[in-house]
């Protein structure tokens, strides 16, 4: 849990503002990234720029959290 003696670091300091933007959850992004097949990080972001009209930095910083998931 984030403090202001220890804020939330790397993608999901995004979350917030992801939310606010799409005005959808971070568990939505996570089913939209899993339903969209086998690719790669970068075709991953560019689906969610493409079809969702997201931008790069938030994107990028969904699909590294979703993919370290992963592993």
């Amino acid at each position: 849990m984030a403090t202001q003696d220890n804020p939330v670091k790397g993608p999901a300091s995004y979350f917030p503002s992801i939310e606010k933007k799409y005005g959808q959850p971070i568990a939505h992004w996570e089913k939209v990234i899993n339903r969209a097949g086998p690719l790669k990080h970068m075709e991953l972001v560019t689906h969610l720029k493409t079809e969702h009209e997201m931008g790069h930095g938030h994107a990028n910083a969904l699909v590294a959290w979703v993919l370290a998931k992963r592993k």
